[in-house]
């Protein structure tokens, strides 16, 4: 059984259970919400709970086991990243936290200092336990970044989807009893986003970019296959020679296969834990038909110049510097939006453009629906024009 108790004007929930009554404090000096949290109290203890009061959970606890957690369940990078964002949020109160744990001795203690020196650090989020952590101190703490380190708001609202994903797991899973079983995190309001600016190579610029590698046929080749094929970074890296297909009737330049693999221990997955192939176009089949593919130890497509799986950064280095001396300033993640925006001018629908880079529908229309319309002047006429603009697309400049 519960009932309420007041001390001092402070509400307490007194529980009977298994011949042991337990005493916590509501926060509250409201009758009416000490009624409501009593009656959810009683309601778990009707469904056999008999533990039905809020926990006490140390906040290291939660976050040192969210972190196994997550390790087990994501790509390491995706894990990591999550990990650099709470530990922006709660600091480095555990081991599983503490990015400097490989430091030791003066390396980690100046690494400690510059940490505590930098002008534009925010106070972490600390509370009694996980259980008492607010919204308001969650909204604080994402705002406080906001204004201090200018954080975008796409940034902002990411650390917002990050604590909701943390709450929502020690809710579920994490033994952990929140008051009236509220997400704080899932209550702090979204910032509004701005429109994303897609930066795009044209057909001019793609023969420019191209023109400036043909002297160095790995960079020339690679940049081609993200400019023609709409790869990740990371998916051009971990490409084989035996991803490359052969021609066929059904696909005479051949496919690229963008697909898991375990190599020397090591698992790699695309970004959507999704396998999918690509046409090659037939830009693309003339120049992989004439690069030669380097030794390497594990038959890389693409392989770094000392034979082994290029590391993503000393790509980018390379190709930053190459496009540097050109005057270019070009980068991975343009070949990609290149060829996104290249095929929704074409006309194709954003459902193929989605499926053939890996995104969703929603991220493909966010990010070229404003190129569609150019394409798509002919489909918007009723009756009699419409079969007229059809049949000559150039009827629909006269008006």
């Amino acid at each position: 059984m519960a009932s309420l108790i007041n001390r001092n004007g402070m509400y307490y929930a007194q529980v009977s259970t298994g011949g042991k009554t337990r005493r916590q404090s509501l926060r509250t000096r409201e009758y009416q919400i000490a009624k409501e949290k009593l009656r959810q109290i009683e309601s778990r203890l009707a469904q056999g709970d008999d533990n039905p009061l809020p926990t006490r959970t140390p906040i290291p606890e939660v976050l040192a086991t969210y972190v196994r957690h997550i390790r087990g369940r994501k790509t390491a990078k995706s894990a990591q990243t999550d990990i650099a964002y709470l530990r922006q949020v709660f600091g480095a109160c555990c081991p599983e936290l503490d990015n400097s744990a490989r430091r030791v001795g003066a390396d980690a203690a100046e690494a400690q200092a510059k940490r505590r020196g930098r002008k534009r650090d925010v106070p972490p989020v600390h509370a009694e336990c996980f259980e008492r952590i607010s919204t308001a101190q969650l909204a604080d703490f994402i705002g406080e970044l906001v204004r201090r380190r200018g954080l975008a708001p796409k940034t902002a609202n990411r650390y917002r989807e990050i604590l909701t994903r943390l709450f929502n797991w020690a809710i579920a899973e994490g033994r952990v009893r929140m008051p009236s079983e509220i997400n704080p995190a899932a209550r702090i309001q979204r910032y509004r986003e701005r429109a994303a600016e897609i930066r795009y190579l044209t057909l001019p610029q793609i023969d420019e970019q191209l023109a400036a590698l043909r002297f160095k046929p790995r960079l020339h080749a690679m940049v081609a296959t993200l400019i023609y094929a709409g790869l990740r970074r990371e998916e051009l890296l971990w490409l084989q020679v035996d991803d490359l297909s052969r021609p066929t009737p059904q696909s005479p330049n051949g496919m690229l296969r963008i697909r898991a693999k375990t190599i020397d221990g090591e698992r790699w997955q695309p970004k959507t834990g999704r396998n999918r192939a690509v046409p090659v176009s037939s830009s693309l089949r003339e120049i992989l038909g004439q690069y030669v593919v380097p030794a390497s130890d594990h038959g890389w497509l693409f392989p770094s110049p000392r034979g082994t799986r290029w590391d993503p950064d000393n790509f980018s280095a390379d190709l930053r510097a190459a496009n540097r001396a050109a005057g270019l300033q070009w980068g991975s993640l343009d070949y990609r939006h290149t060829f996104g925006s290249q095929l929704a001018q074409r006309g194709v629908s954003l459902f193929q453009i989605s499926t053939l880079m890996g995104n969703s529908p929603e991220i493909c229309r966010r990010h070229y629906a404003a190129l569609v319309p150019e394409a798509m002047g002919a489909i918007v006429e009723f009756g009699e024009k419409c079969s007229a603009a059809l049949s000559d697309p150039i009827e629909l400049r006269k008006f």
